[in-house]
Protein backbone atom coordinates (compact mmCIF):
# COMPACT_ATOMS: atom_id res chain seq x y z
CA UNK A 1 0.00 0.00 0.00
CA UNK A 2 1.40 3.39 -1.06
CA UNK A 3 2.34 5.77 1.77
CA UNK A 4 2.71 9.56 1.97
CA UNK A 5 4.63 11.00 4.93
CA UNK A 6 6.27 14.21 6.12
CA UNK A 7 9.22 14.64 8.43
CA UNK A 8 7.54 17.86 9.67
CA UNK A 9 4.33 16.32 11.05
CA UNK A 10 2.67 12.94 11.45
CA UNK A 11 -0.70 11.87 10.10
CA UNK A 12 -3.56 13.61 11.94
CA UNK A 13 -1.09 15.77 13.89
CA UNK A 14 -0.71 19.57 13.98
CA UNK A 15 1.04 21.20 11.04
CA UNK A 16 3.91 23.35 12.37
CA UNK A 17 3.36 27.12 12.13
CA UNK A 18 6.24 27.59 9.64
CA UNK A 19 4.12 25.81 6.99
CA UNK A 20 1.07 28.08 7.56
CA UNK A 21 0.07 31.68 6.82
CA UNK A 22 1.01 32.48 10.43
CA UNK A 23 4.63 31.48 9.72
CA UNK A 24 6.84 31.34 6.63
CA UNK A 25 3.99 29.84 4.52
CA UNK A 26 6.32 27.34 2.85
CA UNK A 27 5.49 23.85 1.65
CA UNK A 28 6.33 20.97 4.00
CA UNK A 29 8.74 18.19 3.03
CA UNK A 30 6.89 15.16 1.67
CA UNK A 31 8.04 11.63 0.88
CA UNK A 32 6.27 8.63 -0.59
CA UNK A 33 6.99 4.92 -0.64
CA UNK A 34 5.56 1.55 -1.71
CA UNK A 35 4.45 3.04 -5.03
CA UNK A 36 3.16 0.93 -7.90
CA UNK A 37 5.94 -0.22 -10.21
CA UNK A 38 3.97 0.99 -13.23
CA UNK A 39 3.45 4.57 -11.95
CA UNK A 40 4.59 6.92 -14.70
CA UNK A 41 4.10 10.14 -12.69
CA UNK A 42 2.63 11.51 -9.47
CA UNK A 43 0.47 14.43 -8.42
CA UNK A 44 -0.14 15.85 -4.95
CA UNK A 45 -3.16 17.95 -4.02
CA UNK A 46 -3.78 19.63 -0.65
CA UNK A 47 -7.36 20.56 0.20
CA UNK A 48 -9.18 21.79 3.32
CA UNK A 49 -12.74 20.37 3.37
CA UNK A 50 -13.50 22.30 6.59
CA UNK A 51 -13.33 25.76 4.98
CA UNK A 52 -16.51 27.85 5.45
CA UNK A 53 -17.18 27.90 1.68
CA UNK A 54 -16.45 24.20 1.16
CA UNK A 55 -13.33 22.57 -0.26
CA UNK A 56 -10.46 25.08 -0.29
CA UNK A 57 -7.48 24.07 -2.44
CA UNK A 58 -4.09 25.01 -1.00
CA UNK A 59 -1.74 23.28 -3.44
CA UNK A 60 -1.44 21.03 -6.44
CA UNK A 61 1.86 19.86 -7.86
CA UNK A 62 1.76 17.54 -10.84
CA UNK A 63 3.79 15.80 -13.54
CA UNK A 64 6.13 14.63 -10.78
CA UNK A 65 8.45 12.11 -12.51
CA UNK A 66 7.74 8.46 -11.73
CA UNK A 67 11.22 7.96 -10.27
CA UNK A 68 10.88 10.76 -7.68
CA UNK A 69 10.19 9.73 -4.09
CA UNK A 70 10.09 13.05 -2.24
CA UNK A 71 9.71 16.82 -2.40
CA UNK A 72 11.94 19.02 -0.25
CA UNK A 73 10.64 21.66 2.12
CA UNK A 74 9.90 25.06 0.53
CA UNK A 75 9.43 23.84 -3.02
CA UNK A 76 9.60 26.97 -5.21
CA UNK A 77 6.44 27.82 -7.19
CA UNK A 78 8.05 28.84 -10.49
CA UNK A 79 10.58 27.65 -13.01
CA UNK A 80 10.77 24.05 -11.95
CA UNK A 81 9.42 20.71 -13.03
CA UNK A 82 7.13 19.42 -11.62
CA UNK A 83 4.51 22.06 -12.37
CA UNK A 84 2.24 23.69 -9.83
CA UNK A 85 -1.31 24.94 -10.21
CA UNK A 86 -3.17 28.06 -9.07
CA UNK A 87 -4.49 27.62 -5.54
CA UNK A 88 -7.69 29.13 -4.16
CA UNK A 89 -5.69 32.11 -2.85
CA UNK A 90 -5.11 32.93 -6.55
CA UNK A 91 -1.38 32.15 -6.40
CA UNK A 92 0.70 29.54 -8.16
CA UNK A 93 2.24 27.04 -5.75
CA UNK A 94 1.68 26.33 -2.09
CA UNK A 95 -0.57 28.40 0.14
CA UNK A 96 -0.46 27.12 3.71
CA UNK A 97 -3.23 26.57 6.22
CA UNK A 98 -4.95 29.83 7.12
CA UNK A 99 -8.34 29.03 8.66
CA UNK A 100 -10.52 31.83 9.99
CA UNK A 101 -9.76 32.75 13.60
CA UNK A 102 -12.02 30.85 15.99
CA UNK A 103 -13.31 28.48 13.28
CA UNK A 104 -12.03 25.37 15.03
CA UNK A 105 -9.69 22.69 13.82
CA UNK A 106 -9.31 22.27 10.08
CA UNK A 107 -8.07 19.09 8.40
CA UNK A 108 -5.62 19.51 5.52
CA UNK A 109 -5.69 16.51 3.21
CA UNK A 110 -2.46 15.99 1.28
CA UNK A 111 -3.39 13.39 -1.33
CA UNK A 112 -0.80 11.60 -3.46
CA UNK A 113 -1.91 10.15 -6.79
CA UNK A 114 0.18 7.55 -8.64
CA UNK A 115 -0.72 8.04 -12.29
CA UNK A 116 -0.63 5.92 -15.42
CA UNK A 117 0.49 8.87 -17.59
CA UNK A 118 3.69 10.95 -17.65
CA UNK A 119 1.84 14.26 -18.05
CA UNK A 120 -1.67 15.28 -17.08
CA UNK A 121 -3.57 16.68 -20.07
CA UNK A 122 -4.30 20.05 -18.48
CA UNK A 123 -4.73 23.54 -19.96
CA UNK A 124 -2.12 26.22 -19.33
CA UNK A 125 -2.32 27.62 -15.78
CA UNK A 126 -4.70 25.02 -14.34
CA UNK A 127 -6.37 25.45 -10.97
CA UNK A 128 -5.68 22.99 -8.15
CA UNK A 129 -9.17 21.52 -8.34
CA UNK A 130 -8.60 20.78 -12.06
CA UNK A 131 -5.45 18.85 -11.18
CA UNK A 132 -7.31 16.93 -8.48
CA UNK A 133 -10.20 16.04 -10.76
CA UNK A 134 -7.93 14.90 -13.59
CA UNK A 135 -5.61 12.95 -11.27
CA UNK A 136 -8.52 11.11 -9.63
CA UNK A 137 -9.56 9.77 -13.02
CA UNK A 138 -6.07 8.55 -13.94
CA UNK A 139 -4.92 7.27 -10.54
CA UNK A 140 -3.70 3.70 -10.16
CA UNK A 141 -3.08 4.21 -6.43
CA UNK A 142 -3.58 6.94 -3.81
CA UNK A 143 -2.26 7.78 -0.36
CA UNK A 144 -3.32 10.40 2.18
CA UNK A 145 -1.59 12.44 4.84
CA UNK A 146 -3.83 14.61 6.98
CA UNK A 147 -2.49 17.52 9.00
CA UNK A 148 -4.54 19.68 11.34
CA UNK A 149 -4.39 23.36 12.17
CA UNK A 150 -6.48 25.96 13.99
CA UNK A 151 -6.13 29.64 14.87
Amino acid sequence: MMRLTSSAFSDREKIPIRFTCDGADISPPLAWSDTPIDARSFAIVCVDPDAPSGDWYHWAIYDIPGDMTHLPEHYPPDGHVPSQALNDFGKKGYGGPCPPHGHGTHHYHFKLFALNVEHLPLPAAPRCRDVGNMARGLAIATADLIGIYSR
